[in-house]
């Protein structure tokens, strides 16, 4: 007999028929701050803007949550 016992994930489809991962992270808050750094600093690619935003999440132990937004974009600024 096999001891090993089958795990289940639970799923979603959201309301616009998009299914949804339960391992998807908030991509939606990650997508605002980004646009909200792009606007802030116009001068940086898309890239430089995400490898800030990594720098801020390594000098954190790596975890960007229970960081709000903001102090997230003043943190990835100062590293710009």
């Amino acid at each position: 007999e096999n001891s090993l016992q089958k795990t289940s994930t639970c799923s979603s489809v959201n309301p616009s028929g998009i299914f949804v991962s339960p391992y998807t992270l908030n991509l939606s808050s990650f997508t605002k701050l980004i646009k909200r750094l792009q606007e802030r600093h116009p001068e940086f690619s898309r890239n430089e803007i995400v490898e800030a935003v990594q720098e801020v999440r390594k000098s954190n132990k790596g975890v960007l949550s229970g960081l709000a937004i903001s102090s997230i974009e003043v943190k990835a600024s100062a590293v710009l």
